[in-house]
C-alpha cells in the first residue's frame, strides 16, 4: 500500500457550470427538402451568388423566419429549442426567433470571434459544407481562465480554450447566445452556406425580467 492509499478515502471530479452545444443531424429526406427551399430563398435575394469574390462573404437580411417557404425549417428550430429548454429545466412562457439570416462564405472567407448579445439561444444550420469548410470554433466563455495558461502534456476538452466542432450538410447546432464562436477561412474552392438564428423568451420584460427574490415586506418601500 502506498502512502497515498493510507489517507485517500474517496475521490471524484465534479463537472460544474458546464456549457452545452446541442448537435442535431436531420434525416436525408428532410434535409434535401429544407435545403432546396433555403437555396430558393437565397437565390431570390442574391441572384448573382457566383459573383462573390474569393475571401468575400454575403449575409441576407435577418427576417428569413418570416418567409413562408421556410415554415418547415423554422418549425424544426422551434422544436429543437423546446427540447433544449426542457433539458435545462427552464420555466418560460414561450421563446421565439428574433433574427434569422443566411451566410455565404466564398473560398478564403472567415468569420471572427463573436457572440450574440440580447438573446438566450443561438444556432447555425449547415446547408452546404465541404472538406476544408466544415467546422466551427467555440471559445471558452470563462474569461478568467486566460489569465494563466500553463503548458499541458495533452490537449483535451478540459484544458483547451477552443473546441473545433466538425459539421456537415443538414446539421443543426444550438448553443447559449453568450458562447463566443468563430469560423476558420474556407479552405475549399466552393462556397460554404449556412443559416444562423437567435432566440429570446417571448414577453421577456413583462414576464421574466423581474427580481429573482421575493419581497420581505408587504409594504411598499419609501420613495
Amino acid at each position: 500500500m502506498s502512502k497515498k492509499d493510507t489517507w485517500l478515502k474517496a475521490s471524484e471530479v465534479l463537472s460544474i457550470f458546464p456549457t452545452f452545444v446541442w448537435k442535431i443531424q436531420l434525416t436525408s429526406e428532410f434535409r434535401q427538402r429544407v435545403n432546396s427551399n433555403i437555396i430558393q430563398v437565397i437565390t431570390q435575394l442574391k441572384p448573382d451568388l457566383a459573383e462573390i469574390p474569393p475571401g468575400g462573404s454575403w449575409q441576407s437580411g435577418q427576417d428569413l423566419h418570416n418567409r413562408e417557404k421556410l415554415v418547415e425549417f423554422i418549425s424544426c428550430i422551434d422544436s429543437t429549442a423546446q427540447t433544449v429548454l426542457r433539458f435545462l429545466k427552464v420555466a418560460h412562457n414561450g421563446i421565439e426567433i428574433t433574427g434569422c439570416w443566411a451566410n455565404i462564405n466564398a473560398s478564403g472567407a472567415s468569420h471572427p470571434i463573436h457572440s450574440h448579445p440580447n438573446n438566450f439561444l443561438s444556432g447555425i444550420y449547415y446547408v452546404s459544407t465541404h472538406p476544408g469548410a466544415d467546422s466551427v470554433n467555440f471559445h471558452d466563455p470563462r474569461s478568467q481562465t486566460s489569465i494563466i495558461r500553463p503548458p499541458v502534456t495533452e490537449l483535451t476538452s478540459q484544458n483547451t480554450d477552443q473546441v473545433v466542432v466538425t459539421v456537415s450538410d443538414g446539421m443543426l447546432l444550438m448553443f447559449p447566445s453568450y458562447l463566443a464562436h468563430s469560423v476558420a477561412p474556407n479552405a475549399s474552392d466552393k462556397p460554404r452556406i449556412s443559416v444562423s438564428f437567435n432566440m429570446m423568451f417571448s414577453l421577456y420584460a413583462e414576464r421574466l425580467s423581474g427580481p429573482l427574490w421575493g419581497s420581505t415586506d408587504d409594504e411598499s418601500p419609501a420613495e
